[in-house]
């Protein structure tokens, strides 16, 4: 059996002395002082006197190896005794050249895909227990702060989408109504109120109106007949004789006379 050894370091490669100072104080406080976490590099140790950890290139392989505890990019922090595997140094091997082919240096992400991550995946191969929380705590929140801001942003696309596809539902029903009212105005106006879907209507269209007001102009010009008489209203009308005649003329002659 031998020990798994867990190398932690300060991320102080920023290139300003300033901005490496501001790590160092903000890892004592957030680690040293509250136990919540920093910004960390990590590295593991199994056999030999190399750490292995992972990192961006541009081409191959991101995992690598340095003495252990002295890499030169960071600030060396401690040490942490994670367990002991059980597997002989060829199954060792074998797992770091799986690491390798598994990990291009093109993949690297400072939030999703780190060294501490790596770390992480090598541990469980070599059936120890992972890295204390504290190691990788803030590149884990901002990996899931992250993934809710972009899984926010996919629920306002799809709720855009669905707002979209209603709106368009809603405009051909209504077009599609618009258009059967102006197909049933046009069809009234060409077939008028002699046909078959009309005759129902039929008095109330402007043309029977018209037909009926030119007739009522009509008859009013002129004197009535017995024929219309007998027309509107079935029967004639009683003609005056003579005898209603000789009454009426000697009626007014007495009149005169008193």
């Amino acid at each position: 059996m031998t020990d798994v050894i867990l190398y932690i370091y300060d991320v102080t490669n920023s290139g300003s002395e300033k901005a490496n100072n501001t790590i160092l104080q903000i890892n004592k406080i957030f680690k040293d002082g509250i136990g919540l976490g920093g910004t960390f590099h990590s590295a593991v140790q199994v056999f030999g006197e190399d750490e292995w950890s992972f990192g961006y290139c541009e081409q191959g392989s991101g995992v690598f190896s340095c003495p252990s505890g002295q890499n030169p990019m960071y600030t060396y922090r401690e040490s942490i005794v994670l367990g002991k595997t059980n597997f002989p140094i060829f199954k060792v091997n074998q797992i770091i050249r799986e690491l390798s082919r598994e990990w291009p240096g093109t993949a690297y992400d400072l939030l999703s895909k780190n060294c501490n991550h790596l770390c992480d995946e090598f541990c469980e191969r070599l059936d120890v227990p992972k890295l204390p929380g504290w190691v990788n705590r803030f590149a884990n929140a901002g990996d899931t702060a992250m993934e809710v801001a972009g899984n926010t942003a996919l629920r306002f696309r799809q709720a855009k989408t669905e707002i979209v596809s209603a709106s368009k539902v809603a405009y051909r029903f209504l077009l599609g109504v618009t258009n059967n009212v102006t197909n049933n105005v046009t069809n009234n106006i060409k077939t008028g109120p002699d046909s078959p879907n009309n005759s129902n209507r039929g008095e109330s269209s402007p043309r029977f109106q018209a037909s009926w007001l030119k007739n009522m102009i009509t008859s009013g010009a002129k004197p009535s007949t017995s024929s219309d008489a007998e027309n509107h209203n079935g029967a004639v009308p009683l003609q005056p004789t003579r005898e209603d005649d000789k009454a009426l003329l000697h009626s007014s002659s007495s009149r005169h006379d008193s």
